[in-house]
This record gives C-alpha cells, structure tokens and sequence, in this order.
C-alpha cells in the first residue's frame, strides 16, 4: 500500500500546481479508508520520505523526487518486516532433521532476503508509476506527457 500511495502521488503531481494529496484523495485510488492512508503516511513521514503540509489547503507531497526514493526505503521505513518467519520455539534437537534445520534455513533465508535487497533498491517510485501506467499510452498523449517524463 506504501508503494501505491507514494507512486499515486508521483503521478498526481507531475510537476504541477495541482492541489496537495489528501488522505481522502489517496483512499480513492487504493480503495480503502482515509485513516488507513494516515497510518501509513505518518511511517512514511517518519521515515522522511513525505511531508505533511498544513492548514487550510494541507495535505501530503513527496518530500523528495520520485526518482530518488527506492522501493527499499519504502521497505525500511515499513519497519523491515522479515519475508520469511521462523520458529516461534525451537525444534526437536534429537531429531535428523530438527537437529539442524533452524541453521540451514536462516542461511537461505539470509540469501533471499539479500537478493531482495538488491531489487528493491534498484527501483524507484518513478519507475513503479512508469511501468504502472505502461497500458496507457492515451494518457501521455493526451496531457502532452511524453513516456520518458515519468
């Protein structure tokens, strides 16, 4: 959901004076409700990765360019949850394959998470939104947006 509100704010501003995203604004695009986009926001802001104007006109903008922030500090600022679990208690010592799963799997799991790493942090919030509007070659055109410029 981070990626989606962070991707939907690359494309609402676009380098224009567009009104400031609001949370009800957001909840429109991901389909959920305003105080789940707070939530998620406040993290986010925590993480310096938007800001939060206030007042009248208030609302949230990117606090950097969509180009600079990587889907790794999205992942960061969410806490860094592990994507695979482990025990809750350790298995049985005595059995073959208890006795020596728990290494073996945090090695794998060490690994997959590092490949990961490397993915994320080769992608950008702007190269979400130029992939996620790639179906919509009508939109460039028809706001005088060329590809490249997303």
């Amino acid at each position: 959901m981070a990626v989606h509100i962070l991707t939907w704010m690359a494309f609402d501003r676009r380098g224009t004076d567009k009104e400031i995203a609001t949370s009800q604004r957001i909840a429109t695009s991901v389909n959920t409700n305003p105080v789940v986009i707070r939530r998620c926001l406040t993290e986010l802001k925590a993480a310096g990765l938007v800001e939060a104007q206030r007042g009248r006109s208030g609302g949230w903008i990117l606090a950097r360019d969509a180009t600079e922030i990587t889907l790794l500090d999205v992942y960061r600022a969410l806490g860094e949850e592990p994507i695979f679990g482990m025990y809750t208690t350790p298995p049985d010592a005595e059995c073959y394959v208890g006795h020596g799963i728990e290494a073996t799997l945090t090695g794998i799991y060490a690994e997959a998470n590092q490949a990961m790493t490397r993915v994320l942090e080769a992608k950008t919030i702007r190269d979400v939104l130029r992939e996620s509007l790639a179906d919509f070659p009508e939109l460039w055109e028809s706001q005088g947006f060329a590809p490249a410029r997303f």
